[in-house]
């Protein structure tokens, strides 16, 4: 097991000339898309309007934005307190978005990295956000990642957090997860018991069932709990959410400050993949926290101070 490291590491250098291997062992396996996909460089007309909230520490932080973007059946609600902590902390306004079919943004039939990278590079542009730090976990780490390759000048660094820029095959948690979550549309319950007591044989932590769980929406008193993101369309994007569209590091580049942020008891970023992240982004550095996939949630002092050093560090 890695042990926790706070203090930044330079990668960069020794990585440059790595060539790019895949996986192998107990870690994700390698998958190949089952088509070739495009990643234009405008905003489409697939483009949703995100839902955020904004932490400003009370009107007192006025720096350089950053835009926080969470992960798979996540929301902004789930970034609430680190960035309350992070607006006080850096003195910089923090924009907590809801990526489509989550949260309270609107639902679209397709999802993947090139619309989530559509819909957050029109949500800069509409709020007139300039020199902004990037801020992803997971499916947002990948939505930021692939911005920050398919243009550059579209922020000032980005934080990845617990995810790598290859394409590999989600952890086997997330289709229990679905499964788990069609089960209780499907039985109709009426109370959060209930459908805690359906969801526990496809997810054993409570607080991953808490998590999930805080996506049950009811429309009225006596309407039964439903979920309020799409929960059959995020089925049939799991494959997408493993892929990555970027496949040559020759051809996409990041060149600004980079940090990686990776929890010890994690198999998302893998030391394989680091040759990988050094080729995309040669100024990455790295920090271990000790944590699993859900780095920020578990550990956020850990992150916070991760985050605090990195962007301090660059001023």
């Amino acid at each position: 097991m890695r042990t926790a490291a706070l203090q930044l590491r330079p990668l960069h250098a020794s990585f440059l000339a790595s060539p790019i291997t895949p996986r192998s062992g107990p870690l994700p396996r390698r998958v190949s898309p089952k088509c070739s996909r495009s990643f234009h460089a405008s905003a489409s007309w697939r483009t949703v309007d995100l839902a955020f909230d904004v932490h400003d520490n009370g009107g007192k932080a006025t720096g350089a934005p950053i835009v926080v973007l969470h992960g798979l059946f996540g929301s902004k609600k789930n970034n609430r307190s680190i960035s309350k902590a992070l607006a006080r902390d850096l003195s910089r306004p923090i924009y907590a978005i809801d990526l489509r079919n989550h949260g309270d943004s609107a639902h679209h039939k397709i999802h993947n990295y090139t619309v989530l990278a559509d819909d957050t590079e029109a949500f800069l542009k509409k709020h007139n956000l300039k020199d902004a730090t990037l801020v992803g976990h997971s499916m947002g780490a990948k939505t930021i990642m692939a911005m920050a390759l398919r243009d550059p000048s579209c922020c000032a660094n980005i934080i990845a957090v617990d995810n790598a820029p290859v394409d590999a095959a989600l952890a086997s948690d997330f289709p229990r997860y679905v499964e788990g979550m069609r089960r209780v549309e499907d039985a109709q319950v009426k109370t959060q018991k209930d459908a805690d007591q359906i969801l526990e044989p496809y997810a054993k932590e409570l607080p991953v069932r808490q998590f999930l769980l805080t996506n049950l929406i009811r429309d009225s008193a006596s309407s039964p709990l439903r979920f309020r993101i799409p929960v059959r369309t995020l089925a049939h994007a799991l494959d997408d959410m493993a892929d990555f569209p970027f496949t040559d590091p020759e051809k996409a580049r990041f060149n600004k400050p980079a940090l990686f942020v990776r929890g010890t008891r994690s198999h998302y970023v893998s030391d394989e993949t680091l040759p990988i992240i050094g080729r995309f982004f040669p100024r990455f550095e790295l920090v271990d926290v000790e944590a699993g996939h859900w780095v920020i949630s578990e550990n956020p002092e850990g992150f916070r101070r991760a985050v605090v050093e990195f962007l301090e560090e660059g001023e």
